[in-house]
């Protein structure tokens, strides 16, 4: 009997035929089947095979005499017709009759093919008793490579097959829908297999391939169907789970979170951009709109992922080591598409609201479950990790949130984003409180724009909107409030850090969290904090942005010393030492007790007695000028303040009467000629008088400001950098206090008398010029020109004597 005619005899055979020529024919059936090249031939034999004989089978059977040799041959027959259709595409048109029916022909099969393997399942599925991997063996592996070819074809078909895609479109809608059925059948069957513990080597295997396998397809119908794709990765992590104890160290962790991740990440662009859409629309009631329906099964969608990465991160975070950089950088990237973030796109509040619940909650819950994994510690305070410009704020409020965690997690916890690292042989890190100001440091855009962030609860309600400063700054304090003393080390230095730096603002930051610190923590610890920032001021090469930074700090924590700690200071650093005036230049003698701001009064004072003396004493030399300024710049301060006693008050106006004589005209840094001077031009004058009158000349747009802002930053950012870089290089040389020892020119006593004396010729003949000047109304008499001739012959002598020195 040829092959076509057995192939047409038992397609007409019933039922019972075929199970009383089952042993006879099938083996025949399958052989041909093997044999054939014929794609339309292999498609009916293995119809006939799965819908006549496999009924026939028992479960037993079932993999040994018919799936084993029979499905093999599937895959490369279907990979072939896949193949063919990439060959002849090309010339597909329907002028082209012949080529358009055959290209049908070959979709059509595999449509068959696709029933054929649905069968299989279906057969499997009808068995009451159980089931097992080894029973099955070459099904899963078989469905799942087809499902894979099937799936990427109907996803490149809108490219493959361009503007032809009508002519084939229905067989291609069927096939994906076959797929779709042959795939959520094979996930059923797989559901009800149980392996346990002592399952064979070869089961596990199988397992761990058929998770990998569906994991391939994850990303092929991401973008093809939101049930399957959401089905599919809901069989990915129930399987893991449900095996876990036999998969969890084979599986590819690193590649299942990335995908998880992508997806997530994807969902969330997703729902904002159906966000803007309505936005744009500018509908009133936008729940009754269409596309408010796809903004709800996109934000479902991104809510499954989000709790579906919460699941998998507590299963299996002991393999996740290679994927806390990915964690983190999708952290970023969700809060930096979410306002406040000034690079979210304007969305609906209420819209942003329902994403924030269904997204922001669930990561979380991830950041929870990851706290204490050191592996994503390391990602997070990783001092060489430079954000982008959008992921600067997203940044700074995960450290912030994780501030607000630390006090629930476990002392190891603690330990980890506390202390950073510690040995050379870890993982650079900061500590979370550098981390947190570097963050802040960075969020310049966001401090200029503002950005304004949810307050913190009171009383059961939430505070109005707030700052990023302040919601800095109130959640470091609160960690500090509850952080145990053992870690007070690391704060500090973190602290010390930031004050030092170029940014005022950060330094500012710091400041308030120190003075918090003191005012939470003992008096000694105030104490000891005081003397440790005198004296680095008292190191500080010359006036730049660091002691300026410290004299802020000191001033304010001067205020909470109890009266006996300032009394102590006063005599650690006793004003009539020289190289002290410069703690106290930079103080308020207003924040000290009585006892305390009296002796530093009185210390000072004779202080500055003394070197103006001594500076009369040496015929007012000018390298004297740098000790007097100094002492100078502590009276002034001294006279800066309130409640001074009278004796001090009379001592001060002695010292600065003495000085006068030595003030020259020319000296004197007049304001209102100086601004005259300035104005040189009408729009100068026009800016100038609009500023002083707080005249908007023209309303600038959101964009060009929030552009504006970005030059800005740059700017801002590399002018701190260079001076950081200055102060802290081997190379930078410090302004000297003092004069150099050596000068071009050291003027002698008797060149100071002749300067003296010129000065003050120089200076009445000024005064003298401005009464006679032509601007003045008065005629002079005739005695002062008369007196001036005189003066003009004196000068003239005065000069031909000079003149004739050697």
């Amino acid at each position: 009997m040829s092959q076509v005619t057995l192939l047409e005899e038992v397609s007409q055979w019933n039922q019972e035929t075929c199970q009383q020529e089952l042993k006879t024919v099938l083996p025949k059936l399958i052989a041909m089947h093997h044999d054939t090249h014929s794609w339309e031939e292999h498609t009916n034999i293995l119809q006939i095979i799965t819908s006549r004989f496999l009924p026939h089978l028992s479960l037993p059977e079932l993999e040994t005499g018919c799936f084993s040799t029979v499905l093999p041959k599937v895959v490369k027959v279907f990979a072939s017709l896949l193949e063919e259709i990439g060959k002849q595409i090309g010339g597909l048109s329907s002028q082209n009759t012949e080529l358009h029916v055959f290209l049908r022909n070959i979709l059509k099969m595999m449509v068959q093919t696709l029933e054929s393997l649905s069968g299989c399942v279906r057969r499997v599925c009808s068995f009451e008793e159980s089931v097992s991997f080894d029973a099955i063996r070459s099904l899963p592996s078989c469905i799942l490579s087809v499902l894979k070819d099937t799936f990427q074809h109907c996803k490149d078909s809108e490219v493959m097959y361009s503007g032809r895609l009508s002519l084939v479109g229905d067989l291609l809608q069927g096939m994906f829908k076959e797929a779709y059925s042959l795939q959520k059948g094979l996930m059923e069957l797989l559901d009800k297999i149980s392996l346990e513990d002592t399952a064979s080597e070869e089961e596990v295997s199988d397992i761990v391939t058929v998770i990998h396998s569906l994991l391939d397809i994850c990303s092929i119908i991401s973008r093809l169907d939101i049930a399957l794709h959401a089905n599919t990765w809901k069989f990915i992590i129930k399987q893991s789970v449900k095996y876990q104890s036999l998969v969890e160290d084979r599986l590819r962790h690193t590649d299942i979170a990335f995908s998880l991740c992508q997806d997530l990440y994807t969902s969330v662009q997703n729902c904002l951009e159906l966000a803007q859409q309505i936005q744009q629309a500018g509908l009133q009631e936008v729940v009754h709109c269409p596309e408010y329906k796809l903004f709800q099964k996109a934000t479902k969608m991104s809510r499954f992922f989000a709790n579906t990465l919460v699941h998998y991160t507590k299963e299996f975070k002991a393999f996740l080591a290679k994927s806390c950089c990915r964690f983190h950088q999708l952290y970023l990237q969700i809060h930096s598409k979410i306002p406040t973030s000034v690079c979210a796109p304007s969305v609906p509040s209420a819209l942003i609201e329902e994403l924030r619940v269904a997204v922001l909650v669930p990561m979380d819950a991830v950041l929870t479950q990851l706290l204490s994994f050191r592996p994503f510690a390391e990602s997070v305070l990783d001092p060489d990790h430079q954000c982008s410009t959008e992921l600067c704020l997203p940044q700074c409020l995960l450290l912030v949130n994780v501030l607000g965690k630390l006090s629930s997690q476990p002392e190891e916890a603690l330990w980890l984003w506390t202390d950073g690292s510690q040995f050379s042989e870890e993982a650079p890190r900061w500590s979370v409180f550098e981390a947190v100001l570097q963050s802040f440091r960075r969020c310049m855009l966001e401090r200029a724009v503002p950005v304004w962030l949810p307050g913190v609860m009171l009383r059961g309600q939430a505070q109005g909107r707030v700052s990023l400063y302040q919601h800095v700054c109130v959640h470091m304090c609160a960690c500090v409030a509850v952080l145990p003393a053992q870690h007070f080390a690391p704060l500090e230095r973190s602290l010390l850090a930031a004050v030092l730096q170029a940014d005022t603002q950060m330094a500012v930051l710091a400041t308030d969290v120190w003075c918090f610190l003191a005012r939470y923590g003992t008096a000694e610890l105030c104490f000891h904090h005081v003397l440790l920032i005198a004296h680095l001021i008292r190191s500080c090469p010359g006036e730049g942005y660091q002691l300026f930074h410290l004299a802020l700090l000191l001033r304010r924590l001067l205020f909470l010393m109890t009266p006996k700690h300032q009394v102590e200071f006063v005599e650690h650093f006793p004003p009539a030492q020289e190289e002290n005036l410069c703690v106290w230049h930079h103080t308020l003698l207003r924040c000290l007790c009585t006892e305390a701001r009296m002796r530093v009064e009185k210390e000072m004072l004779s202080g500055a007695s003394v070197v103006l003396q001594e500076w009369q004493n040496n015929s007012y030399r000018m390298g004297d000028m740098p000790r007097l300024n100094r002492i100078l710049g502590c009276v002034l301060m001294l006279m800066g303040g309130s409640n001074l006693e009278a004796e001090c008050v009379i001592s001060s106006v002695k010292i600065i009467s003495q000085l006068w004589s030595r003030m020259s005209s020319n000296q004197i840094t007049n304001h209102e000629e100086v601004i005259s001077q300035t104005l040189t031009s009408e729009e100068i004058k026009t800016k100038v008088l609009n500023f002083l009158s707080k005249t908007i000349s023209h309303q600038e747009s959101e964009e060009a400001r929030l552009e504006r802002l970005k030059e800005w930053r740059s700017i801002i950012e590399k002018h701190c950098e260079q001076m950081e870089r200055e102060t802290s290089s081997p190379l930078h040389t410090p302004l000297a206090e003092e004069p150099c020892p050596k000068r071009a020119r050291r003027e002698t006593e008797v060149e100071e008398e002749f300067e003296r004396h010129l000065q003050t010729a120089e200076s009445a003949l000024k005064a003298l010029q401005a009464i006679v000047g032509p601007d003045h109304n008065l005629s002079s008499p005739q005695w002062v020109r008369t007196r001036l001739e005189v003066l003009q012959t004196l000068i003239t002598q005065i000069n031909s004597a000079a003149i004739e020195q050697p």
